[in-house]
């Protein structure tokens, strides 16, 4: 049902027209793949964006090089030309990836519900289980072992790999990459207490994930408790992330592994969580923040900017004594308001 095909080579020239470069060099000369500086050989192409790696760029085996404009001249081989070389291998990195091609249609191991709407131009790979009233579009591949649960909805040229779950009333906007092991639309974490016992809420929303939207390996993005949990065009998720219900998320942000988003909070567009960051519930966050990683915010950031405050690593030794010295601000607070009283005191009768 599937087979690998190669992704080509290409020169510099219509390299050079993908991203805008100016070509300093030849411009037939043909590049068959991109790696570091480091490890480049010489059909390939490698980036130089940072200058740490100045020794590197003048002595990589590569054949070109994407550089920026005032490092063209330490360039030891033929060069593109970028106002921005990671953003430029960015753009290239896709056209070397290996191509897998599959077989529309649907495979014979697959189990579909009759009401399911599937189209022509899908792919649904061995194992997969659609429920009933799903629909899914033209371009979509479901990979094998994926079960999409009753009435979800996948659009246009979304890929969902294999061993992906999607409960009931999930929609996924136009080419999203769903990574395998992620879980969307499970129950959120809703419950009442009474009498020191737990009554589970029923969740009955569901989820919504918006264009070009990537959900890493083994996330989790729950299910609303009455609304849906909303996912914005443009989200990138990094592997083994919590997000909770009713959690909204704007256009663009993208958020670090290991990071969790208790329930009901706001995150901006265009925000950037870095790693093991922990926001609380029923917060917001304004567009354009970057929380740097290990930070817990426990309340809501109304004015963009960076925040932090995860503490960096020191010797253990240093680490014990701050750590007594941490319990001791309480009390060397309040002492130190008792020596600014007597010295107001003091300075007054002077």
């Amino acid at each position: 049902m599937r087979s690998e095909t190669s992704c080509g080579d290409y020169t510099l020239a219509e390299l050079a027209g993908v991203v805008g470069a100016d070509v300093a060099g030849s411009p037939d000369f043909r590049v068959s793949g991109i790696a570091t500086l480091k490890d480049a050989t010489s059909d390939q192409l490698a980036f130089f964006a940072n200058s740490r790696y100045l020794s590197q760029l003048h002595q990589t085996s590569a054949g070109a090089v994407l550089v920026a404009e005032q490092h063209r001249d330490d360039c030891p081989v033929n060069a593109l030309v970028v106002e921005d070389p990671y953003l430029a291998y960015a753009k290239l990195s896709s056209l070397f990836a290996p191509r897998d091609t599959a077989a529309q249609g649907i495979h014979p191991s697959a189990t579909v519900d009759p009401t399911a709407t599937i189209d022509a131009a899908a792919v649904i790979g061995a194992n997969v289980v659609v429920g009933a009233d799903t629909e899914i579009a033209a371009g979509c591949v479901v990979g094998a072992n994926t079960v999409i649960a009753e009435r979800c909805n996948v659009a246009e040229g979304t890929h969902i790999n294999p061993g992906v779950t999607l409960y009931a009333d999930v929609k996924i906007g136009r080419n999203c990459i769903i990574h395998s092991g992620a879980v969307i639309g499970a129950d959120g974490f809703g419950f009442a207490n009474e009498k020191g016992r737990w009554v589970k809420i029923a969740q009955l929303g569901g989820v919504t994930l918006g264009d070009d939207v990537e959900v890493g390996a083994n996330t989790t993005i729950d299910r609303g408790a009455l609304s849906d949990t909303l996912i914005g065009s443009g989200v990138k998720l990094d592997n083994q992330i919590q997000i909770a219900h009713n959690v909204e998320i704007g256009d663009s942000t993208a958020i670090a592994g290991c990071t969790a988003v208790a329930g009901s909070t706001k995150i901006g567009d265009r925000c950037t969580i870095a790693g093991c960051s922990g926001i609380t519930g029923h917060l917001e966050i304004a567009s354009g923040t970057h929380i740097t990683a290990m930070t817990l915010v426990s309340k809501s950031i109304t004015g963009a900017g960076a925040y932090s405050s995860g503490t960096t690593a020191e010797p253990h030794s240093s680490w014990k004594k701050n750590v007594v010295r941490f319990r001791q601000l309480d009390n060397l607070a309040k002492r130190l308001k008792v020596v600014e009283a007597k010295l107001d005191k003091f300075e007054g009768h002077n």
